[in-house]
């Protein structure tokens, strides 16, 4: 799996076509509309970030995981490179599953302007729902609309969620915690028994044997920070490869077969 969450400024991001920094030149006759499908363009990604404050909701509807070289936590949505199984070929994504926070700041982000130590709101001027005359429009009278406001203070605090995020997986690198898995499904022959093991995914994840063997006062140290409650919720997860599965087969045999031409 490709991890593509740097920031706008420094390379691509996921969901987004066209990050630009919010200016009233630029961007005052802008506005945002509500879409009947707002989540519809998750449909086209089968993993999406997660803040470690996510996990125990996550845990409930999908694999928690961390990947790429960063480490970087991951609900696991489908097994299949642009396939999504809990967002329908309509568009409509599964009711009672949950929808992260990197989802629900879409088309506002987040840019990193190093260059003068400070982030930059932007807006994904290449989402259908940013138009001219938008029912939420971005500056009333040149000023930020209250719109951007509340867009503003969801990823401030996004922020501070990815930051803490990223202090959690430096104490689980630090302790030696995380481990490579693989995630595999063995498939039935016509018979009835069992075929050839497929590997689905290599990812890291959590030792619960090293865990076990951390000595007390660093257990003591990860229950008290909060972080034993992410690290058990994130196993927990783990157990939703079979559902996942079971959704992928389920998704291709509703799919129907083209015809040869």
């Amino acid at each position: 799996m490709t991890d593509t969450t740097q920031s706008p400024l420094e390379g691509a991001v996921l969901f987004y076509k066209q990050p630009e920094p919010l200016d009233p030149t630029q961007h005052g006759t802008l506005g945002v509309n509500a879409a009947e499908k707002p989540y519809a363009f998750v449909g086209q990604t089968n993993f999406v970030p997660l803040t470690v404050t996510e996990f125990a909701a996550s845990a409930l509807s999908y694999p928690v995981i961390f990947m790429g070289a960063q480490k970087q936590p991951a609900a696991v949505m489908g097994l299949r490179a642009g396939e999504n199984v809990f967002v329908s070929p309509a568009g409509d994504f599964e009711p009672d599953a949950y929808i992260p926070a990197f989802v629900r700041r879409f088309p506002f982000v987040f840019a990193d302007d190093k260059a003068n130590q400070r982030l930059i709101l932007c807006i994904d001027r290449g989402a259908d729902i940013v138009a001219e005359g938008g029912q939420n429009p971005l500056f009333v009278n040149g000023e930020a609309s209250d719109y951007v406001k509340m867009a503003m203070d969801f990823c401030n605090s996004f922020e501070q969620e990815r930051q803490r995020t990223e202090s959690f997986v430096k104490l689980l690198d630090d302790m030696g915690l995380l481990e490579v898995r693989e995630a595999s499904f063995t498939p039935r022959n016509a018979d009835g028994t069992p075929g050839e093991p497929q590997k689905l995914a290599e990812y890291y994840a959590v030792s619960e044997d090293k865990l076990k063997a951390l000595p007390a006062d660093k257990l003591a140290e990860l229950r008290d920070n909060g972080a034993l409650g992410q690290i058990y919720a994130h196993l927990v997860s783990l157990l939703g490869w079979d559902r996942l599965i079971a959704k992928t087969l389920l998704r291709a045999a509703q799919t129907p077969v083209a015809a040869n031409a």
